[in-house]
């Protein structure tokens, strides 16, 4: 992984797990395979996004997911974002579903994310990479130490902030971060919104109102969830 890289907002809470040999490993495995010519998501330049439109000062939320789409053309960076013009997938759609049943919010019509991610809504997955047509491929194999340290970075400020974990893999996350728990914050826990488990307590667990409600408690603007983009 390369320093340069992190955006500089991140860098003093990234910089220690980044310059650890896990890391470095997870740089290598990922350039060999690669060079081996493995088509990796999302591409060079795209896989820490969500840290560059979200400066950690400016996090409000964190939604926290699995691991990018593994489908041409998907993947941008952001958890659950799409690029203007893709085809939605389930299981952001089950998430525009669940914003119109608990904010009212129109379907949009755009899958991409920014709008979200630039009013601090910090998008991470558990993994920042995966193998075309392999979900989890690269689970386990160095990024969780890094997106922990991101978490853990949020959770350590006594800014109060909302952290919605959808899915077992975000949700381990909570008994290895200080503070995620005990901290001043707020954790929304669901099952993942894939069609496989969305309706078994994704839908009707209302996490944006119930975000929105804990940032106006903690004199925090609310996000505007309707502006996606």
């Amino acid at each position: 992984m390369d320093c340069e890289a992190i955006p500089a907002s991140w860098r003093a809470a990234l910089e220690p797990v980044l310059a650890a040999p896990e890391a470095r490993r997870l740089g290598g495995w990922l350039r060999a395979g690669e060079a081996a010519g493995l088509t990796i998501y999302p591409p060079r330049g795209e896989r820490l996004r969500a840290l560059a439109l979200t400066p950690l000062d400016r996090v409000k939320v964190v939604i926290l997911g699995q691991d990018p789409y593994h489908g041409p053309g998907q993947a941008m960076g952001l958890a659950f974002s799409v690029p203007p013009g893709v085809r939605q997938p389930p299981s952001l759609a089950n998430i525009f579903r669940e914003l119109e049943s608990d904010c009212g919010i129109a379907r949009p019509a755009s899958g991409d994310l920014s709008g979200w991610a630039r009013q601090g809504v910090l998008l991470l997955n558990t993994s920042l990479t995966v193998e075309d047509g392999k979900a989890g491929s690269h689970a386990g194999r160095g990024w969780e130490a890094i997106t922990d340290a991101c978490v853990a970075a949020v959770a350590a400020r006594d800014l109060p902030s909302v952290f919605i974990l959808w899915g077992s893999h975000a949700q381990a996350k909570a008994a290895r971060i200080p503070r995620l728990a005990n901290g001043p914050h707020c954790v929304i826990r669901s099952p993942h919104p894939s069609p496989l488990s969305a309706h078994r307590g994704f839908f009707g667990t209302r996490p944006f109102s119930r975000a929105n409600a804990f940032l106006a408690d903690n004199g925090r603007a609310p996000i505007q969830w309707g502006a996606v983009h």
